[in-house]
């Protein structure tokens, strides 16, 4: 099977990182990181999901948590040095980043925003991140992943 290579995908390759690519039946109706992993045969908790915010003084930023869970706006809000933030309407995700929801890569986004990941990513060796592109995610060693993208790691969803 012939993969197009998403922005994701050749970053990693430049920076000569290694990775799995691994592909998924899409359900349009549910993109939800729950179905990825249900999909993929993986523990929820290894398949991380990248949301993007705008903080009412940092502009935008990224959360990566995993695919169960839910982001505590509050957390985000204080760890990004902002007092309010929300998620960016669905309608401006592909301007801000290149990509498209529920292919929402934290690698290779247009511009390098801050970025925070949740905590619990410490547990896990490698986790599971989208590949930029439906129906394909990107398993990826932890400690490779922090290479690629400059993370901060924070409790975000308590």
């Amino acid at each position: 099977m012939k993969i197009d290579k998403t922005n994701a995908i050749r970053l990693l390759d430049k920076q000569k990182i290694k990775y799995n690519l691994i592909p998924y039946d899409v359900d349009e109706n549910d993109l939800s990181a729950v179905h990825v992993a249900e999909q993929l045969n993986e523990s929820v908790d290894r398949v991380f999901k990248t949301l993007v915010l705008k903080g009412d003084k940092s502009g935008y930023f990224i959360c990566i948590i995993p695919g169960a869970k839910e982001l505590n706006l509050k957390t985000a809000a204080k760890v990004s040095g902002n007092k309010n933030c929300d998620m960016i309407p669905m309608k401006d995700l592909l301007a801000v980043t290149g990509y498209i929801r529920g292919a929402c890569s934290p690698i290779g986004m247009k511009k390098q925003y801050p970025s925070y990941i949740d905590k619990t990513v410490e547990k896990h060796a490698s986790i599971y991140v989208s590949a930029g592109k439906r129906g394909l995610q990107i398993q990826i060693k932890t400690q490779d992943l922090f290479q690629i993208v400059n993370f901060k790691v924070e409790n975000l969803t308590e």
